[in-house]
């Protein structure tokens, strides 16, 4: 098996965890970025895993779905309220689990399908790094 990897860096959003007991239930934002593994038996004609050229559908998922967004848990109870009431101050994405690990199971789920359509089924994203900041990060591949 082939591997490479593609980081997309420097993506500002905010996220907060609504059950955790400390600050992290605050709002607050990081400057993140995700390193994409991705893995194929047999390379293309250019020996590529994936040409990195062709991956602009993932780079615009990003900008617009995460760009300076705010990420709830699709569980938060303030979420509504928020949304209801400043919805328009922020850019609002929901998913499952906004935490570092969460966010890399996410962002798998929505990138393998985009690179096994791209590749003919022939490379897909074997994981998803996910980094907070310099000194935390967490990552996510299917068993």
């Amino acid at each position: 098996m082939m591997n490479c990897k593609k980081t997309y860096s420097d993506i500002p959003f905010a996220h907060r965890q609504h059950l955790h007991d400390g600050h992290c239930a605050l709002i607050h934002g990081h400057n993140w970025s995700f390193t994409v593994t991705f893995s194929c038996h047999e390379t293309d004609l250019n020996g590529f895993v994936v040409d990195f050229g062709k991956l602009g559908d993932l780079k615009d998922w990003i900008e617009d779905k995460l760009d300076h967004a705010c990420l709830f848990n699709a569980d938060d109870p303030e979420m509504d309220d928020l949304i209801a009431r400043f919805g328009s101050l922020f850019k609002v994405y929901i998913i499952p689990n906004c935490a570092s690990e969460g966010i890399a199971k996410h962002l798998h789920e929505i990138f393998d399908p985009m690179v096994r359509k791209q590749t003919n089924d022939r490379a897909w994203v074997a994981a998803v790094e996910v980094k907070e900041d310099s000194k935390n990060s967490a990552s996510y591949s299917p068993e």
